[in-house]
């Protein structure tokens, strides 16, 4: 892996591709490139076309492959451009390609290159073997041209064309004559025990020109067509029909694979270049469904949450009114909630691995925020290529203020005097539980020589963010959380605890924590399975102003969920509400964890078992994070309720 990342400058690209300048328009990176043919060229229109290839990956398997791997035809002069922190991350390998060309010059059918592979040579059997499994895995080509994907459109049911951002690189039919994946389209596939490999490319570059303001033409798309030909003279290679590019499964006679490329260039000025990816995102699959179902879920959540807010207010405005209404001794022979006010603010046991979970939990939340909000207004949109993960660990890592803060005025708040082991565990225990599967998963990945294996450079730079910038402001947030007086709590706690009654089944502990993440959860699962299908089945996401609405209302769900299982448990005399109200809506990682399971047993088509351990793995990341951010949600909503209710009446 030839990789040149060190601190400063993952540091450095990092904010830049999280925060951009105030007096550009456009975003860093995705201002318009104009193009010229070659003797109208000059320093604002270029002449040359770069395409570029990038990480080769498959529904089939998690690890993702570099180009050079599959042995293609190669750069004389390979060049990398600069990649930020969210790419490497995401393991994208961007390097340039011998396919090169003038814009608005048609090219037919130009040879690339030639790779030949000589029977009984170890090294050429072990690079041949390497392509046969990316055969057979349906691994997908990834290119790029004015930072745009090369999309492969082909029909569908219905009618509908779908413009798939990657393409396959061959295709095999089984010993028992049955084609898979894309040997379906051509009937031409037909010898069994066969592998095709898709040695030619048509490629059309439909661009937009003559506009007011600028000169030359902007590139609005870039469609191919993978093509498998046998050429029998690469010096005069012939494109228009012929035999398949075959390769026998049994490996008994050389094998000559030329690679070629055809380019033609249309105009269409009913293209704007703003608009020029939404050809691919219209095309995606399922997306009417997906926003039907979106705005079912969203309808069913907001009727529920509305029932739930009606019957709080009722509920409690009546308990509020009858209690205020009777006098002293009367209050003394109620029961219900008012009973256990003496108690209800009795510090928690594990107070201090509470406090470092909500500490966290509130990085997380304010991180996920700011990176929704950025993302909606279209600063980490698909085109800027990394910006997301990027934009996320450097939030992440300069909020480390408000998760000390947090937990050391909860800590106090709960009587902890452990002030030292509390900033170490705030700073060091989740994000280093993260880091180490993280890590784990990085091992795998490098013994299996996948491109997503994150280089040893950024891993530094990585730990240098952790250690260098988070684990300090999360020290100064601490000095100001253990500066601050702890909470006051409106009513004074009893010395002696209160017996708790007998509980009924729906108010024991585990009973209640288990309901209460299935209405949170009901309202995130169809956007979880694009989501999924964005990181697992490679599709691009795009629609993040409903993810920020859907974000919007699993706050507002998690909250009511746990505010009206803590009422019910404080009528029940149960005061035992710290550590439930963060487990209650926090269980809903656990349905999220079941769902993926789900997921991989009936959406994906993963084999090998470090591909499932990656998966499991990754998963588990995500698990934590989402237990963290929910049950932190939880609690503080529980926390205000509880502090209302119990200031606004009759307590003394």
């Amino acid at each position: 892996m030839k990789r040149r990342t060190h601190f400063g400058f993952v540091l450095v690209y990092s904010l830049v591709s999280c925060f951009c300048s105030c007096s550009a328009f456009y975003l860093p990176g995705l201002a318009p490139v104009s193009f010229c043919q070659d003797s109208k060229g000059g320093d604002d229109c270029q002449t040359k076309i770069q395409l570029f290839v990038n990480r080769l990956d498959s529904v089939e398997s998690v690890l993702p492959y570099e180009y050079d791997v599959f042995d293609f035809c190669k750069d004389a002069k390979e060049m990398r451009p600069s990649e930020n922190l969210g790419q490497v991350l995401f393991g994208e390998r961007i390097e340039s390609s011998p396919y090169k060309f003038n814009f608005n010059e048609e090219v037919k059918c130009r040879a690339v290159c030639t790779k030949t592979y000589k029977k009984g040579t170890q090294e050429d059997t072990t690079k041949l073997d390497f392509l046969k499994m990316g055969m057979q895995l349906n691994y997908q080509h990834h290119w790029i041209i004015d930072n745009m994907p090369v999309t492969w459109c082909y029909d569908v049911e219905d009618g509908q064309k779908y413009c798939n951002p990657g393409f396959p690189i061959g295709c095999l039919v089984t010993p028992g004559g049955k084609p898979k994946d894309a040997c379906v389209i051509n009937s031409e596939f037909n010898k069994k025990n066969t592998f095709y490999v898709f040695n030619h490319v048509d490629i059309k570059i439909t661009y937009h020109s003559e506009e007011e303001g600028w000169s030359g033409a902007r590139l609005v798309a870039a469609t191919l067509e993978p093509k498998s030909i046998k050429h029998s003279d690469e010096k005069n290679p012939n494109c228009d029909g012929g035999n398949p590019m075959e390769v026998p499964g049994e490996f008994d006679s050389d094998v000559s694979i030329v690679y070629s490329y055809s380019v033609k260039f249309e105009k269409n000025n009913l293209i704007k270049w703003a608009s020029r990816w939404d050809y691919i995102l219209v095309s995606m699959p399922h997306t009417n469904i997906q926003w039907f179902s979106i705005m079912n879920s969203l309808v069913i959540v907001l009727f529920l949450s509305g029932m739930v807010a009606m019957i709080m207010l009722r509920t409690l405005h009546k308990d509020i009114a009858r209690y205020n209404q009777v006098d002293q001794e009367d209050a003394q022979e109620e029961s219900g909630w008012k009973q256990v006010h003496g108690d209800v603010f009795r510090p928690p046991r594990k107070g201090m691995l509470l406090s470092v979970f909500l500490g966290q939990g509130t990085q997380i939340f304010i991180m996920t925020f700011i990176t929704l909000f950025l993302a909606c207004l279209g600063f980490l949109s698909p085109a800027n290529r990394g910006a997301l993960m990027t934009c996320a660990v450097v939030l992440w890592v300069l909020l480390g203020t408000p998760a000390g803060y947090v937990s050391a005025r909860l800590y106090k708040t709960f009587g902890g005097e452990k002030w030292k082991t509390n900033v170490l565990l705030t700073a060091l225990l989740c994000p280093g539980i993260v880091f180490s599967d993280f890590f784990l998963m990085n091992l795998i990945l490098w013994v299996e020589g996948s491109s997503a294996a994150i280089p040893f450079g950024t891993l530094v730079a990585i730990l240098a963010l952790w250690f260098g910038i988070s684990v300090p402001l999360t020290f100064v947030g601490a000095y100001f959380g253990f500066k601050k007086p702890a909470i006051e709590q409106p009513v004074r706690t009893n010395q002696i605890p209160r017996q708790i009654p007998e509980q009924s089944f729906f108010t024991k502990p585990v009973p209640g924590i288990v309901m209460g993440g299935i209405l949170p959860f009901g309202c995130i699962f169809i956007q979880l399975f694009f989501i999924l299908n964005s990181i697992w089945s490679h599709q691009m996401y795009y629609m993040f102003g409903f993810l920020f609405l859907v974000f919007i209302i699993l706050l507002i769900t998690c909250s009511e969920a746990t505010i009206l299982l803590c009422y019910f448990h404080l009528c029940a005399e149960d005061y035992h509400w710290w550590w439930r109200s963060f487990l209650t809506s926090g269980f809903t990682a656990v349905y999220l964890f079941i769902y993926a399971v789900h997921y991989f047993f009936s959406k994906l088509q993963i084999i090998g078992a470090a591909s499932t351990f990656l998966y499991f793995g990754y998963t588990m990341i995500m698990v934590l994070i989402f237990f963290l951010f929910t049950g932190t949600i939880g609690f503080f909503a529980c926390f205000w309720f509880v502090n209302k209710i119990y200031s606004v009446v009759k307590v003394d």
